[in-house]
Formats: C-alpha cells, structure tokens, sequence
C-alpha cells in the first residue's frame, strides 16, 4: 500500500506523435527531484497496468497525457478527473487511455478490495498530430517543460502535510 503517496504516470503510444506527449513528460520530469512518496512512472500503452496500480492506495495521482479539448495544439490542462463513472467502457487492452482506466477503477476496487487514490488530476496537453510517427509536433514539444513545471507544483501541493484550521 502506498497510503498518503503521489503517483505520477505518463501515458501514451511515442509511436503516434504527440500521443507521446504523457511519456516525454515524465522522462523529463525523472530529471527533476520530488519529495519522498512520490512514484513517477512511464506506462505507456499498459493500460489495465495502471489501473491496478491506481488500487495501491495512492492519496493522489497525476496522469499525463495528451488530451483533445478543442484547444490550441500545444496547450496545457491541469483537470480534476471525475471520480464516478458514467458508463462502464468496453475492455480492449489496446485502447485502454485514462478515461477507460478511471471507469474501471470502482469495479476493480470491488473485485480486488485495492483503494483507488482520493484524488485523479490529469495533466494534458492538447495534440497538434496523432498521426504514425515517433516524435513530438514543435508546439507539443515544446509544452513539455510548462507540464513537467505544473506537475511539480501539484506533487509540492499533494505532499504538504495536512494544514491544521485553528477556529478564530
């Protein structure tokens, strides 16, 4: 159990252009010290590998990934996951990205008696091209840093020991 730890997974097939964008981040990221309880982790294309590893009672966890909003190509989000499925998806264990990964998360929980995290960001890039192809497009690319930069101020904020309200 990790109970009160961070994980951060990077998601994504390199092999599609920026759907390599998750994978590149937490390359960079591994560059960069994060305080103790935090687990930074390439997942790729494993997708029902992370689903059982979000059962090892993780408090909070960050995806990275790219993520099509209708945005500029190149831009980043910081999106609080849902923590309620709408619709159960259908299992193909070669498109399984986050959303499919986060509805499964309560049927594996009641299967495995795992505790998912109490808290799913995603950290999401929006892609200029999914096209075959190894590499990130430019502007892709270079939204690399700006993530990795918002990742840490989420996995600084996720590790603060819980502030105690003193009643006035």
């Amino acid at each position: 159990m990790n109970a009160g730890a961070v994980l951060v997974a990077g998601v994504g097939n390199i092999f599609l252009g920026d759907d390599g964008f998750g994978v590149e981040t937490v390359r960079r990221l591994a560059a960069h010290p994060v305080p103790t309880g935090v687990e930074v982790v390439d997942v790729g294309v494993r997708g029902v590998d992370l689903a059982y590893r979000l059962l090892d009672g993780y408090r909070t966890a960050v995806l990275v990934d790219a993520t099509c909003r209708g945005g500029v190509p190149g831009t980043v989000y910081l999106i609080e996951a849902a923590a309620e499925p709408l619709e159960a998806p259908v299992l193909d264990g070669h498109r399984m990205g986050p959303d499919a990964v986060l509805a499964l998360l309560a049927t594996l929980a009641a299967g495995t008696g795992g505790e998912p995290p109490g808290r799913v960001l995603v950290v999401g890039c929006e892609p200029a091209s999914l096209e075959e192809g190894i590499g990130l497009s430019t502007l892709v690319a270079a939204a690399v840093e700006e993530a990795v930069q918002m990742i840490l101020r989420v996995v600084d904020e996720a590790t603060q020991p819980e502030r105690e309200t003193t009643p006035c």
